[in-house]
């Protein structure tokens, strides 16, 4: 998909629940939200960090999240700013840059614990190491994605964050940029920016030839 394609419809089930719930049906938008709980889970777990993981759970932020989308769907559904499915993503990403505030706030912003990688590392290490072979084969390849994994921990946040969002969640750079508050074209550079720096890193542990 290419930066001026637009994000991605909704499904034919999501826009009849939101059709539903506009008519004023509550058993309709208590199913929209539960139709999207899990991906709602699954992009905060996704999304946490190692920095906050150890101190804040997954699942109250995906919570906070849905009562949040509950609170605010009247809104939406008046001005239909974006596919639900977005608004739902942009949502959760905004619970989770205010856990990261107020944790620094509150000066709980300690450095990273260098026991083993945070599973997003590893989520992320996993699509750029397959399919197929690499330069390393002759390691092996729970190391190899061990060394790629470390290499994705040591990049800088927003790095982190818009690889994530481009590789291990295959988004599109309309829906990368609504989620950031960037245009398409800045979120295309700005992946393009954290992808050399993550190839030099990785040629850094012998993955990868210099980039």
């Amino acid at each position: 998909m290419t930066p001026t394609d637009g994000p991605r419809p909704d499904s034919a089930e999501t826009i009849g629940l939101l059709d539903r719930a506009a008519a004023g049906d509550p058993a309709a938008a208590n199913e929209l939200l539960a139709r999207h709980r899990p991906s709602v889970r699954a992009f905060v777990d996704l999304h946490l960090g190692p920095d906050l993981r150890a101190r804040v759970d997954a699942s109250d932020v995906a919570q906070e999240a849905l009562a949040e989308l509950a609170r605010r769907l009247p809104d939406y559904l008046a001005r239909d700013p974006m596919p639900f499915h977005l608004w739902a993503r942009k949502t959760a990403y905004e619970r989770l840059l205010n856990a990261r505030r107020a944790h620094r706030a509150a000066g709980r912003d300690v450095a990273r614990e260098a026991a083993a990688p945070d599973h997003s590392s590893v989520a992320l290490a996993r699509t750029l190491l397959a399919p197929g072979p690499t330069p390393s084969e002759a390691a092996a390849g729970r190391e190899l994605e061990g060394l790629a994994a470390a290499a994705v921990e040591g990049l800088a946040e927003a790095d982190r964050e818009i690889l994530l969002l481009r590789h291990a969640e295959d988004l599109p750079y309309d829906e990368i940029g609504a989620l950031l508050g960037i245009d398409p074209a800045a979120a295309r550079k700005r992946y393009g920016r954290a992808l050399v720096r993550l190839q030099q890193a990785l040629a850094d542990r012998g993955i990868l030839g210099d980039p």
